[in-house]
């Protein structure tokens, strides 16, 4: 669905119409100048007034309506694209008929109490549901008022009268035209605001009940669950969660959050070439995402790209990712561990902006049963869980080294030192252990990769 900011929409439609009314100013200005000898005759006149029945009593006849209708319809839907549609034709057709109606209806009247006609109110909330911009709405009663100029001014001259009956008759036209515009505009477009926050939410609803349906495992029809949501479940899935700091403050509140959030999950998806991300609020600052990929083999390349592109986007959002996975299993694997990742990254010690669980999986798993995984920390590490410095440079070289699968000159390039202090580390470490490091190499990996992701905290 397209949406827009309003005030930025009404600034232009605001533009526009100044140079309109600049116009009807100039007129003012000229008729207002009454020739000498011609006596001046009031816009509220009698004579004005009986003028303006004559031509509200021909205008209002079915015939020459719908005439007047159809010349107003085709100018305006002349500058708009979105009309071509045969039913959006129909409901502008009823509105310009409907306001057609009360304006006349009102002309002969010396106050003025204009509200619009309710198809008036219809159609902005057309325009609304069919996901159209708050441009649209502005710019029919923009077009239509210049329309309705060019309909006028015809009319008043061909009816050859008396200069300064057609002067009063002009004058007392684009006033009611201006009130009438400003009014149509100042009420319709809450109309349309109403109408188009209810429209959101409601898909936005249905959007929320099918994505925790899917993950439930509840009995659905794929097919149909992926026409509702606009996304393909027959593929693999990338799941990842967006969060924001919990001391970020936005001056917007919640509805800037959720913007933000909705604009870096479709920004990862572009990056790693899935389109459209799939999106659901989980909360007021948080979001649940998936986005969909042809080429299985081509998933981790599309990862790197998109937390490139996300290193561009700045705090005070987060990021942790899931496995890809295929079909509904992987839609719903890769969202369980989307949702494990960033349950580590807020546990963490290091508030890191991306995470991604397949690097943190051996810490998450462990993390489970706290107890448990201190117990092992300290069982596994002995001397190396001390807290001064020199026994952290010894973990991060055993890490290093483990993961670099035991190679001095890997684990050398990791850490940025020369291979021969990583040999002398390594020595020293199987010192203070007191056995061959190869003899325990899965459980210490365990022990150091927790230690790695929650911190200092977790030793003994």
């Amino acid at each position: 669905m397209i949406v827009t900011q309003p005030g930025a929409t009404f600034l232009a439609f605001a533009v526009n119409e100044t140079r309109l009314f600049c116009i009807f100013s100039t007129i003012r200005g000229i008729m207002t100048a009454t020739p000498t000898g011609r006596p001046e005759i009031s816009p509220d006149s009698d004579v004005v007034r009986d003028w303006l029945a004559e031509f509200v009593f021909e205008t209002m006849r079915a015939e020459t309506l719908e005439q007047v209708v159809a010349r107003l319809d085709n100018a305006i839907a002349a500058h708009i694209p979105e009309l071509a549609d045969r039913d959006m034709r129909r409901d502008l057709a009823a509105s310009t008929r409907a306001q057609a109606r009360l304006v006349l209806a009102g002309l002969t009247s010396n106050t003025f109490e204009y509200t619009p006609a309710e198809e008036a109110h219809a159609f902005a909330r057309t325009i609304a549901r069919r996901g159209y911009e708050l441009r649209v709405l502005l710019q029919v009663y923009h077009f239509g008022l210049q329309a309705v100029v060019d309909y006028m001014t015809e009319t008043v001259t061909q009816r050859h009268a008396p200069y300064e009956i057609e002067r009063a008759v002009m004058l007392r036209l684009f006033d009611r035209a201006t009130k009438w515009i400003g009014k149509s505009v100042e009420l319709l477009t809450d109309t349309y605001m109403e109408e188009r926050e209810r429209v959101l939410r409601a898909a936005l609803n249905r959007r929320t009940e099918t994505v925790r349906a899917l993950l439930a495992g509840d009995d659905l029809d794929l097919d149909q669950a992926g026409l509702r949501l606009g996304y393909r479940l027959d593929r693999t899935h990338l799941a990842f969660v967006l969060w924001t700091d919990d001391d970020a403050e936005f001056a917007g509140g919640e509805g800037e959050f959720i913007e933000q959030l909705e604009r870096v999950a479709n920004r990862i998806a572009a990056a790693a070439g899935a389109g459209r991300a799939l999106t659901v609020p989980s909360g007021a600052s948080a979001m649940w995402v998936w986005i969909g990929m042809e080429d299985a083999g081509a998933e981790q390349l599309s990862l790197d790209d998109a937390l490139s592109a996300f290193g561009r986007i700045e705090a005070p959002v987060r990021v942790a990712f899931g496995m890809p996975g295929a079909q509904l299993a992987g839609f719903q694997q890769s969202h369980r561990e989307a949702v494990a990742a960033r349950q580590v990254a807020e546990r963490g010690a290091a508030p890191e902006r991306v995470t991604r669980y397949r690097d943190i999986e051996i810490a998450y798993l462990a993390g489970v049963d706290e107890a448990a995984m201190r117990g092992l920390i300290a069982r596994e590490l002995g001397a190396l869980a001390d807290r001064d410095a020199n026994a952290a440079r010894l973990r991060e070289t055993l890490h290093a080294y483990l993961r670099s699968n035991r190679s001095p000159e890997a684990a050398a390039k990791l850490l940025g030192v020369h291979k021969n202090t990583v040999r002398y580390r390594i020595q020293r470490i199987e010192e203070l252990l007191g056995g061959v490091i190869e003899t325990r190499s899965l459980p210490l990996e365990i022990a150091l990769s927790c230690v790695a992701v929650y911190g200092v905290e977790v030793l003994p």
